[in-house]
């Protein structure tokens, strides 16, 4: 989808579908706005040349996993979720784990 604004329900709302929105940045710091406008935060995708520049951005973008030059897509050996409306917590890897399991506390004082 491209000629899209900002008030549309497909950058508003989180989409699953096989849908592509298509949004042009005018400079690196309106695309960072543009990414953390949303209430949800599963995942991004950089794609660039620039891998430093990818690197130094990826810090700005609230989500839970960020993809450069690839897609978002979950890995057994990585934990994956995310962030704001996106989710709580952690799944896959041995973060993925603890978040099934109860921590519990016993003190016994004599």
């Amino acid at each position: 989808m491209t000629e899209l604004t900002e008030e549309m329900l497909v950058l508003k709302e989180e989409v699953f579908g096989p849908i592509a929105p298509v949004i042009t940045a005018r400079s690196e710091q309106d695309m960072v706005r543009i990414a953390n406008a949303t209430e949800f935060g599963l995942g991004a995708a950089i794609w660039t040349r620039d891998i430093s520049k990818a690197e130094r951005l990826a810090g700005e973008i609230a989500s839970g996993f960020l993809a450069v030059n690839g897609i978002v897509k979950s890995d057994p050996r990585l934990p994956f979720g995310g962030v704001k409306k996106s989710g709580f917590g952690r799944e896959l890897s041995h973060f993925g784990l603890k978040e099934f399991v109860n921590i519990k506390t016993i003190v016994i004082c004599r």
